[in-house]
């Protein structure tokens, strides 16, 4: 896609949702969406065929959802299995300079293409090419991130207690979903606690839930 075309129809598809984008915001969004397009040929990172369906899910998911991100700066966001970049990429572009971004991701390829992308944004961001399960290892990792994204995931019990060790107290876990499932999850036990689960992009039916770890007190913040 024509860059010209990509960000008249990034700006439409904004719109659409009631997002005002930036020029500064929509440039790093465009050059993001580019190069995934061209690695995207090479590797398998994500699903491109309708371009509109892709704008929505990659880039205006994660624009909404950074409106639920904690306030403060700086913010320390970690991602889990990033893959072609999204929604970390996106999330950190919008919330802007006060983030410091990790995304983790396994494969080496996917890794590769991360860390061009990151260098083509000019973000300060990291990439981990590891399991997330091997970072339990490095003490400095354990409650150092205020929040934590993670997408297309089977969500479990177990799989929650490892990802909130990385957690600090009264930290935020974005978990993006799609139209099925329950809004309460039912499988969160302390110290995690179920928040809200909101709409993201109507035409996608997608939805965010938001779990919160409790303070140093015993009491989750909201």
């Amino acid at each position: 896609m024509a860059a010209r075309d990509l960000r008249s129809r990034l700006n439409r598809r904004a719109s659409r949702v009631g997002l005002f984008l930036p020029d500064e915001i929509a440039e790093k969004l465009a050059v993001y969406y580019e190069l995934l397009e061209r690695w995207n040929r090479k590797i398998n990172l994500t699903e491109l065929e309708d371009p509109d369906q892709a704008i929505d899910r990659l880039l205006l998911e994660p624009l909404l959802a950074a409106r639920y991100l904690p306030a403060g700066s700086p913010l320390f966001l970690m991602d889990i299995g990033s893959g072609g970049g999204s929604p970390a990429l996106p999330l950190a572009v919008m919330a802007g300079e006060r983030v410091r971004l990790t995304m983790v991701e396994v494969k080496t390829r996917k890794s590769a293409f991360l860390r061009e992308a990151v260098r083509q944004i000019a973000l300060d961001a990291q990439v981990e090419n590891s399991r997330f399960e091997e970072l339990l290892a490095r003490p400095e990792l354990h409650e150092r991130f205020d929040a934590m994204s993670i997408r297309a995931v089977r969500v479990e019990t177990k799989l929650l207690m490892t990802l909130q060790a990385f957690l600090k107290p009264s930290g935020t876990l974005l978990m993006f979903r799609g139209p099925t499932g329950p809004n309460e999850l039912s499988n969160i036990i302390p110290p995690l606690e179920w928040n809200v689960t909101v709409p993201l992009v109507d035409t996608l039916q997608s939805r965010l839930s938001l779990v919160t770890k409790a303070s140093r007190s015993g009491v989750a913040s909201r």
